[in-house]
């Protein structure tokens, strides 16, 4: 027993690993929820804004008196050490969990009240001294606490989404610019339409994204939104009259955040609807990106017998058995990250679904899901920037050859020799296998060098 401390909770004696900052109520949820093996700790971003939350409801708790100064400063210096990315790994608990985030909320209590006995000189579990819910946890329910959490966590996480996709984005606008003048044919359905340059193609690839950069940034100001004060449903119960006002003003003040009352705390205290929100806005930037990865996948098809337009980057061999194959690695994981998300916002509809009444008991699994895609996301564009896009080539040769063999390029010049002529040309170079530019010039309707000025402008 000497590696252990005894704690008591509600339904009896839990022995605790004496090392541990966390108690007996985070012991039974590792007993009771061994699911998907990933820990509350490997999302940073709950686990500070958790700590941001418990700060917050400490001073505000001290200035309206119901904490000793002392309680409010020894809490204040756990939840700044947390903050800080210290102690996290005491943030065991599986991120797949009952009780709607209870045992999240619990974990973080007892992890700060434990900080806090040390910093006051006293032993981990001496709760006579500095208890996890009459102190850490006043005026508080995981029921507003853990969803106000959860928003500045989702928050900050997408910031970070934001500025790897606005990098990635300017990537491609630079590529854009560096391929301005090598003219090729564009495709629709799978066919040779009409000249374009490869400048304009990642150009447009560049603005696709930049327009989820967007997106995302409306999502901002919705998750702004608290429900701090609400306690188990709304109605406030359990806590001190000017509480709410003063958790909302300390938090914001914390976090940086233009946080805002809801309107309705039992409305916001039961609502997941930022949450489906942000998910439809992370399954569309996930979709996009998939397009333009699977879109890079086919122009680098080859090298011999596909499109073969433009290189990628070799990352590592290909193939167990194939020589010299080299695979579009970077690109592939991109897409594998885009499905995932997808899948990932039919869990979360399904769960902001199934909350019943006056409380959503399934947000621990949209909160996971959201800062695990979220993240996933943002590493994909850092990868798909630096280990991909920033060493795409040109096979300028190629794609030369194949802009002047395309029938589509007769449409460049349709407005100028008219449709009738510009279908025959169209066929017999399909006949012939001829270029426009020499049917054109073999039929007397325009001469070589107006017929290239015109195909080039139309790329």
């Amino acid at each position: 027993m000497s590696g252990f401390r005894v704690e008591r909770d509600a339904l009896g004696e839990v022995r605790v690993p004496a090392g541990a900052y966390w108690g007996a109520h985070t012991a039974r949820a590792l007993e009771n929820f061994r699911v998907s093996g990933v820990p509350v700790a490997a999302h940073p971003h709950l686990v500070r804004a958790l700590a941001l939350v418990k700060h917050a409801a400490a001073l505000a708790n001290g200035e309206l008196g119901v904490l000793a100064p002392h309680t409010v400063e020894a809490i204040s210096a756990a939840c700044r050490a947390i903050a800080a990315g210290r102690h996290h790994e005491q943030f065991p608990v599986d991120v797949v969990q009952g009780g709607a985030g209870t045992s999240t909320n619990m974990n973080a209590n007892e992890v700060i009240a434990n900080l806090a006995l040390e910093h006051l000189g006293r032993a981990r579990g001496q709760y006579e001294h500095l208890d996890p819910l009459d102190d850490v946890n006043r005026c508080q329910s995981t029921n507003d606490t853990y969803p106000t959490a959860l928003r500045i966590a989702v928050a900050s996480a997408l910031e970070e989404l934001r500025a790897e996709l606005t990098l990635l984005s300017r990537a491609f606008a630079a590529k854009g610019e560096e391929f301005a003048a090598v003219v090729k044919v564009g495709r629709t359905q799978l066919q040779d339409a009409v000249p374009m340059t490869l400048g304009r193609e990642f150009a447009a690839f560049g603005v696709t994204l930049a327009e989820d950069v967007e997106r995302i940034g409306e999502t901002l100001p919705l998750l702004a939104e608290t429900s701090l004060g609400a306690t188990a449903i709304g109605t406030g119960i359990a806590a001190e009259p000017g509480y709410a006002q003063a958790v909302v003003r300390h938090l914001r003040e914390l976090t940086g955040m233009a946080l805002t009352p809801a309107a309705d705390l039992v409305e916001a205290t039961s609502d997941t609807g930022v949450f489906l929100l942000v998910s439809g806005v992370l399954k569309r930037t996930a979709v996009k990106l998939s397009k333009v990865c699977s879109d890079l996948r086919l122009l680098a098809s080859g090298p011999r017998a596909g499109l073969a337009e433009i290189n990628l980057p070799a990352r590592q061999a290909g193939s167990s058995v194939m020589p010299g194959k080299v695979n579009p690695v970077i690109p592939e994981m991109v897409n594998q990250i885009a499905f995932a998300t997808a899948g990932a916002d039919v869990a979360i509809t399904m769960a902001a679904d199934n909350g019943q009444l006056q409380l959503n008991a399934f947000e621990p699994l949209i909160g996971h899901l959201l800062l695990q895609h979220i993240a996933w996301l943002a590493r994909g564009c850092a990868a798909l920037r630096t280990l991909c896009v920033a060493g795409i080539t040109a096979n300028e040769d190629r794609l030369a050859r194949t802009a002047d063999a395309a029938v589509g390029a007769v449409t460049a010049l349709a407005p100028r020799i008219g449709h009738e002529a510009a279908s025959a040309v169209a066929r017999e170079a399909l006949a012939t296998g001829a270029g426009v530019l020499e049917v054109v010039t073999r039929r007397g309707l325009l001469d070589p060098e107006t017929a290239r000025a015109l195909m080039a402008a139309a790329g």
